[in-house]
């Protein structure tokens, strides 16, 4: 296993920081999905991978804040 991928080896000040960055990253990927499509002219392959890495982001994200903010139904 990756040890700088392995979430449950980072520090809570790590994963935060982490996390913005992730947070930063999918609004850009989101604003250049918008700026491509309205140029209606865009490479669809070219699309797809930035909703791709835009929906990676999404999870990533989403695992960060499960491991910041866990469950306390248990």
């Amino acid at each position: 296993m990756n040890a700088q991928n392995d979430l449950s080896m980072k520090t809570e000040d790590v994963l935060r920081y982490e996390l913005e960055v992730f947070r930063q990253e999918h609004r850009d990927l989101d604003d250049a999905i918008r700026a491509l499509q309205a140029t209606g002219t865009f490479d669809q392959i070219t699309l797809q991978r930035l909703k791709k890495k835009k929906l990676q982001l999404k999870d990533k994200i989403a695992q960060i804040e499960d491991r910041l903010l866990p469950d306390i139904i248990a």
